[in-house]
């Protein structure tokens, strides 16, 4: 089992987010604010789903932040 702790804990949500956004993209929705409104109002973005999306991957791989 692995224990996140910390600073992993906190990117680990930043992919959650990212994933989530990909499902939106695709159609798939869920009750509560969707992770694009999440997204757009913690970073300060705008645009479209896909623009947000390649934006907050630019943010990710700024930060040093990928998925196994």
């Amino acid at each position: 089992m692995t224990t996140l702790t910390g600073q992993q804990i906190l990117d680990f949500r930043l992919l959650t987010l990212r994933k989530g956004l990909q499902l939106e993209i695709k159609g798939m929705r869920k009750t509560g604010r969707s992770c694009f409104q999440i997204i757009k109002s913690e970073f300060g973005l705008k645009g479209t789903r896909q623009q947000v999306l390649a934006d907050f991957e630019k943010i990710l791989q700024d930060k040093g932040i990928h998925s196994n």
